[in-house]
């Protein structure tokens, strides 16, 4: 029998197995599905939450330093 996946606190930095490790921030619930933000900014995404694991430091610092390089280069805010 498997347990009900823990649902994350809004923020948590999590990697969306199902999308090649992509790494996105949880937004909330959207039905059965988690809501994902990507890191760097852009559209949502709906992930399912056996996908969907916590990221590791490193996934975590990829994305921090990803978003402020396009910060920096003036892709995002």
């Amino acid at each position: 029998m498997n347990a009900e996946p823990v649902l994350p606190l809004v923020g948590v930095s999590l990697v969306d197995t199902s999308r090649h490790d992509r790494v996105g921030e949880f937004r909330g619930v959207a039905g059965p599905y988690w809501s994902l933000r990507p890191v760097c900014g852009g559209a949502e995404w709906e992930a399912e939450p056996v996908n969907v694991r916590v990221a590791s430091p490193m996934e975590r610092l990829r994305a921090e330093n990803a978003r402020r390089d396009a910060r920096s280069a003036g892709r995002i805010l």
